[in-house]
């Protein structure tokens, strides 16, 4: 099954528009292959002044973009921050922001690991500063006046990852777990490829009605999207296993034989993507090597 991307809708930089009754969303002007046409910041509650609201990804800590938030925030206060993960699209306005308004910021603190496979930096970048005041799970419950989210842990794009739900609304905030415009990168050794999977099978057993991800549009057909990404993950560990059988042993070369329609600027987040795939292979018995994991490691169908 082909996912049903959708890469086209109305937005305007700087802008705040109302989604829904809850919800409403200002986009940061940082186009990019990683952040497609910004980073999406959700406002939780009320529109009316002097109403207590929540900001989700507040985002970068651009001059237009503070601008924009602080327009679009005007009149109200923000009584929660919250971070779906630490990377430098998503985290950075945080604390600057909670600091303006007098509250937390709430999050999963980063879990530091070694690099692994020589990996080269992905442009989005990580923000390695990010400390949240208040450290949340799976499970944690903010509430405001007439909203409530609950804290879901995904981990698999990075291991600190954290989707929101909005119980009223029956709609997940997806960070990058789940984006309509193309697939999650999952990069070890903080990403994981056996945890990204589960984490989306515990997504598709909630049946939201709504995904809501940092970057691109709203996901309505919800359990035929998010199976779509678990049938696309399997399908590629079949191709790599595949590509291992006819002959090809390395990351890079497997990269231009199954990714030679993609923009080249987004091959070393594909090869991420494969070494995370080798390594839950290599995991659960179907590819064996001779060394530790890595961009240049030899691998071969168990």
């Amino acid at each position: 099954m082909s996912i049903p991307f959708v890469r086209t809708f109305d937005f305007e930089y700087g802008a705040l528009a109302q989604i829904t009754p809850l919800v409403q969303r200002v986009i940061a002007d940082n186009p990019g292959p990683f952040t497609f046409t910004g980073t999406g910041v959700y406002i939780i509650g009320s529109k009316a002044p002097g109403s207590h609201v929540c900001v989700i990804d507040p985002g970068p800590t651009t001059d237009a973009h503070i601008a924009a938030l602080d327009h679009a925030l005007d009149g109200r206060h923000v009584s929660h921050v919250l971070v779906t993960h630490h990377h430098a699209d998503h985290s950075p306005l945080a604390k600057p922001l909670a600091a303006k308004h007098g509250c937390k910021v709430y999050g999963y603190s980063v879990q530091p690991k070694a690099p692994q496979g020589e990996a080269p930096q992905l442009d989005a970048g990580d923000d390695l500063s990010f400390q949240p005041d208040v450290e949340i799970r799976d499970g944690y419950v903010v509430n405001g006046e007439g909203w409530t989210l609950e804290t879901i842990h995904t981990p698999g794009h990075t291991s600190n990852h954290l989707c929101f739900a909005l119980l009223e609304e029956n709609t997940l905030f997806s960070g990058d777990h789940i984006m309509g415009w193309s697939t999650s990168v999952v990069s070890p050794p903080d990403g994981h490829m056996g945890d990204y999977l589960n984490s989306l099978n515990r997504v598709l057993e909630r049946n939201f009605d709504v995904i809501r991800p940092t970057h691109g549009t709203e996901i309505r057909d919800v359990n035929t999207f998010v199976q779509a990404y678990i049938d696309h993950r399997l399908t590629r560990e079949a191709q790599i296993l595949g590509a291992l059988e006819s002959g090809l042993d390395q990351i890079m070369d497997i990269v231009e034989a199954l990714y030679q329609h993609v923009d080249k600027r987004l091959y070393p987040a594909a090869a991420h993507s494969v070494l995370s795939h080798m390594i839950h292979l290599r995991e659960t018995g179907r590819v064996q090597a001779d060394g530790p994991d890595g961009l240049r490691q030899s691998y071969r169908a168990a």
